[in-house]
């Protein structure tokens, strides 16, 4: 019984996970020793290199599940508890992290795919979403493609626009929209739970 997902709610979805509102303060930090003149170009350079690494797991999807010898429904279940350890953080964040482990450069060289790319947009939850969205309707891959594509232009004008955002709107404001979206994603995470609880229950009667 897998969730039938649509172009708008896979983007939702996408954009739930990747929480470009979240990831201010990531960027922010990491940034904070480059010219601003170039934070703009490096946020579009991590976001195409996330995106890359995004798109080739819809692709490879398949075959890595097959090499792994792994089952949608297995990866149904996983990416409900990841997304939902993903959303509770999100609700609840971890006390401040010092700047060294949310990846700044201490004014050497500019950020590059690490924290920024991977795995700030592209972590592990990111990439069991993508391959769960094409195990369950690979027919429809050209339709998670452009929900994928969507989701990235959502982070790019999100983080491009991340200190203007905090200036005008504030940083109470950013940390409620996160808290929304992490109370919206707990209850997709659940569903998701659900769902693979009940194919795997009726699965084991029908055997």
């Amino acid at each position: 019984m897998p969730m039938n997902y649509n172009f708008v709610s896979a983007t939702v979805l996408l954009i739930l996970i990747t929480d470009p509102f979240g990831n201010i303060p990531i960027f922010a930090n990491a940034l904070k020793n480059v010219a601003p003149v170039r934070r703009p170009w490096v946020i579009l350079r991590e976001v195409l290199i996330a995106f890359a690494l995004l798109l080739t797991f819809m692709f490879i999807g398949d075959g890595f599940l097959r090499v792994m010898n792994l089952s949608p429904l297995s990866l149904q279940i996983a990416g409900g508890v990841i997304l939902f350890l993903i959303a509770l953080r999100m609700i609840f964040p971890p006390p401040h992290v010092p700047d060294t482990a949310l990846g700044a450069n201490g004014g050497q060289a500019e950020p590059l795919i690490v924290p920024l790319a991977i795995p700030a947009l592209a972590g592990p939850s990111a990439l069991a979403t993508v391959m769960l969205l094409v195990s369950q309707a690979p027919e429809r891959r050209w339709e998670w493609i452009a929900a994928l594509s969507l989701t990235m232009g959502v982070c790019a004008v999100v983080l491009v626009l991340a200190e203007r955002i905090q200036r005008v709107l504030g940083d109470r404001f950013v940390i409620a929209v996160e808290r929304l979206m992490g109370l919206i994603l707990v209850a997709v995470s659940v569903e998701m739970l659900l769902r693979g609880v009940k194919t795997f229950v009726a699965q084991v009667g029908q055997g």
